[in-house]
């Protein structure tokens, strides 16, 4: 993928992987995490071969990320990583089955608390 010629000039790749089947990237779902300087940072999710359905997040939309690991996913070192967003179209995004899945959530934990800060976004949270 071009990074460059979808999103622009400033527009860099950050992290991509695919969806895994017994550790091996045999499918046509990719996620990229892209970050456009000055401007934003979106995760995108592109399912498809001849036809793509592409779904994105912005970062500071995130509240909770949760990390599940099959014993084949033990065995393969993969993972499906959720992120929990407050956004009405996609409040679920799955990546599922990615390549190394601690890291994973702790790179987009890192990422998504420097967008909070960056545009002034506080998650409150409420106890009954």
């Amino acid at each position: 993928m071009n990074v460059r010629k979808k999103f622009g000039e400033n527009a860099e790749l950050v992290w991509k992987d695919r969806k895994r089947f017994m550790g091996m990237p045999l499918s046509f779902t990719r996620y990229y995490l892209i970050r456009k300087k000055g401007s934003w940072f979106k995760i995108f999710s592109d399912v498809g071969f001849t036809y793509s359905n592409i779904e994105e997040v912005n970062l500071y939309r995130i509240y909770d990320i949760s990390l599940t690991q099959s014993l084949a996913g033990k065995i393969f070192n993969t993972g499906t990583v959720v992120l929990f967003s407050n956004d009405e179209r996609n409040p679920k995004f799955v990546l599922k089955n990615v390549k190394d899945p601690f890291k994973v959530r702790d790179v987009f934990s890192n990422y998504i608390e420097e967008q909070r800060k960056l545009n002034n976004v506080h998650i409150t949270e409420f106890q009954s």
